[in-house]
């Protein structure tokens, strides 16, 4: 009985050591594949679009709240004065105020 109740306790105990054994990896020599690292500030900041190089469809589509109207609107002003100095800039053209302005701030740079 005593040796039914040990065979019982150690069954268990070399049947886990058994699949330990054969799970581990075969080598030690094996590199691991590289990580590409992607630096906080890349995965932070959003593509911002260049007011000075985008057209009237990519601003239509990229901007919130300029519709087709607004954004050749952008583009001739842009043609008729020369490149943005800043994004503030856009103040200066009919129908773009402060509230719309800052909703799309983020998303916009001058270069």
């Amino acid at each position: 009985m005593r040796n039914n109740v040990l065979s019982y306790l150690l069954l268990p105990l070399f049947a886990s050591l058994s699949f330990s054994v054969s799970a581990a990896p075969a080598s030690a020599t094996a590199t691991p594949e590289p990580v590409p690292m992607v630096s906080e500030h890349q995965a932070q900041q959003p593509q911002r679009l260049d007011l000075n190089t985008a057209d009237a469809a990519v601003l239509q589509k990229e901007l919130n709240g300029i519709g087709k109207a607004k954004a050749e609107a952008i583009v001739a002003y842009r043609e008729a004065n020369g490149p943005f100095a800043s994004v503030d800039e856009l103040l200066e053209i009919k129908g773009i105020g402060n509230a719309l302005l800052e909703r799309n701030r983020d998303k916009l740079t001058v270069k």
